[in-house]
């Protein structure tokens, strides 16, 4: 039983590995591209899974104990409460570590210089349009990848057929 709060670190140890691995993979993640984990498919799944197993040797090396993970996680959930705090009140911040959106289609224009630069091909992208309602973009005012890995669609405002504002007259 004391084996389960033997640290086989100092307990500063395990605090330390675990925010370098945090921010270790929130640079990894970020140079990745927004489209990394926007919509988890079983190969998103995977990943998560492998990178989570990997990571455990490298935050708690050979440590047994119940304690040394426990560190570790509570400082991983301190730094990222810091990031959240700190990207709610500094503008850069927030830029720096969740990005910012990009625009793949204005004026019912598409960019595709854009999508390719997001790995968005077109099939794709006509799915999320399709599951917006949207037959193609021409009706599209604005399409986004906003920094979580969604693509958000504007529509255009429908315009007016009638010349007149009031009722038809008899």
């Amino acid at each position: 039983m004391r084996e389960l709060f033997d640290l086989a670190l100092p307990w500063w140890m395990f605090a330390l590995r675990g925010v370098v691995v945090y921010l270790a993979v929130l640079a990894m993640l970020r140079l990745s591209g927004k489209r990394s984990f926007g919509d988890l498919s079983p190969f998103n799944i995977v990943v998560l899974i492998v990178v989570g197993g990997s990571l455990r040797t490298a935050i708690v090396g050979k440590d047994a104990s119940l304690i040394g993970p426990l560190i570790a996680v509570a400082a991983i959930l301190l730094v990222n409460k810091a990031f959240g705090w700190l990207g709610a009140r500094w503008l850069a911040f927030n830029r720096l570590v969740g990005g910012s959106p990009a625009v793949l289609a204005r004026r019912g224009r598409r960019d595709p210089a854009a999508l390719r630069r997001h790995d968005i091909g077109d099939p794709e992208f006509e799915r999320e349009l399709h599951a917006a309602g949207l037959e193609d973009e021409s009706t599209v005012l604005l399409a986004r990848l906003e920094p979580n890995g969604k693509i958000t669609l504007i529509r255009r405002a429908p315009r007016d057929t009638q010349t007149s504002t009031g009722p038809p007259r008899a």
